[in-house]
């Protein structure tokens, strides 16, 4: 492995738990945008609605509850998925708003953003990455081979 992330870090549940409430806000953000925006053509520009400071076309609530779900749900499950899903999502909401950024004022903005959802997704990818980095568990010894490595063996 490249990285040298802790295993079973004090704050683990914390990190959890915020990355929890980050998926949560996908998600109720997500079913509420579904709902504002039914009957309005999937991919929309001209009929978009604002949902908790968000612009949102079906495409981007449909896209948002399905990220809402893997988030909260990996984070609900725990273990070694929280850190893997937490991780991929981290890495992905940077992707998507980095391309969201580069296609604000274009014909291809497919997701309707704008520059607010831009930076709320920075801000997710963010919060649910740095949650990646410290909700690694495993057992006390390999804890303690982790720590060995990164300050070296302690002496008695």
């Amino acid at each position: 492995m490249a990285a040298h992330f802790p295993i079973n870090h004090h704050l683990r549940p914390l990190y959890r738990l915020l990355a929890g409430v980050a998926g949560l806000y996908m998600l109720v953000f997500g079913v509420v945008g579904f709902v504002q925006t039914s009957g309005a053509p999937f991919f929309t520009r001209d009929e978009t609605a604002w949902v908790l400071g968000l612009r949102v076309n079906p495409a981007f609530a449909l896209l948002s509850i399905v990220a809402g779900v893997v988030v909260l749900g990996a984070n609900i499950i725990g273990r070694n998925v929280a850190h893997a899903i937490n991780q991929l999502a981290g890495i992905v909401l940077t992707i998507v708003g980095m391309a969201s950024l580069a296609v604000l004022q274009t014909e291809a903005n497919v997701f309707a953003f704008s520059m607010t959802n831009v930076i709320v997704t920075f801000i997710l990818s963010g919060v649910v990455g740095v949650a990646s980095l410290y909700d690694r568990v495993g057992p006390s010894s390999a804890a303690k081979a982790e720590e060995d490595f990164r300050h070296g063996p302690r002496t008695a």
